[in-house]
């Protein structure tokens, strides 16, 4: 997935989750964020950001934030690049029949229903930005959908689904995702009761530059 028109800026504020203060060459601007989770960690006053122009130039606001940099790796923070970069990724590998995004399944719409052969396949995505001592947590904040999936995709195994949860790790350098019990431990029930009830966890590692984010490899819990 690649950006257009990206330029650096240093980040001032956020007044809230929405927009953010930042400093183009010393003018201040205020932008729309791409991620309405806390990202505390790593929208820090003073460090660098990035930034895409918008090509709408009735936009209130001129640009969005898609990435910050901290400890030297930048973390892309674009809530919505984890969908757009499995599904080039999933298209790329040429494994499955059939590649439908946003799938109506019981109450709600699954992030991908694949096809092989006669096997059928639920994918829910995730996107990973919180790094702590080498390792990914999600989330960064507490999320009533993500516990809700989670028991969705493991009722659905009973349905002969394989079912699958898929964390797209933003930032180089991390290979592994494990559940933020202390910022939501009805996520982290729900992540483990999948687990034993035998929901796959796939991790795909990406390639992460100010102006680009893919998917590089793959790894399955």
């Amino acid at each position: 997935m690649k950006y257009n028109n990206v330029t650096s800026a240093i980040f001032i504020s956020r007044p809230n989750r929405f927009i953010a203060k930042v400093s183009i060459g010393g003018k201040e601007e205020t932008v729309h964020v791409k991620n309405t989770g806390r990202c505390k960690e790593l929208l820090i006053p003073g460090c660098n950001v990035y930034l895409e122009k918008s090509d709408n130039p009735d936009r209130k606001t001129k640009y969005d934030l898609i990435a910050a940099e901290k400890d030297g790796r930048i973390i892309n923070i674009d809530s919505q690049a984890p969908n757009a970069v499995v599904k080039e990724y999933l298209l790329s590998q040429n494994s499955y029949n059939l590649v439908k995004p946003e799938y109506k399944y019981g109450n709600s719409r699954i992030d991908f229903y694949m096809e092989k052969g006669n096997e059928k396949y639920l994918m829910e995505v995730k996107g990973c930005t919180l790094f702590i001592d080498g390792k990914g947590y999600f989330p960064d904040a507490p999320t009533e959908r993500g516990a809700k999936h989670l028991r969705e995709l493991t009722g659905a195994l009973k349905e002969g689904y394989h079912a699958r949860v898929a964390f797209v790790i933003q930032g180089e350098g991390i290979d592994e995702v494990l559940p933020n019990d202390v910022t939501d431990p009805e996520f982290a029930k729900a992540f483990n009761d999948a687990v034993l009830a035998g929901v796959e966890i796939i991790f795909y590692l990406c390639r992460v530059l100010a102006d680009e984010i893919v998917i590089v490899d793959e790894r399955v819990k």
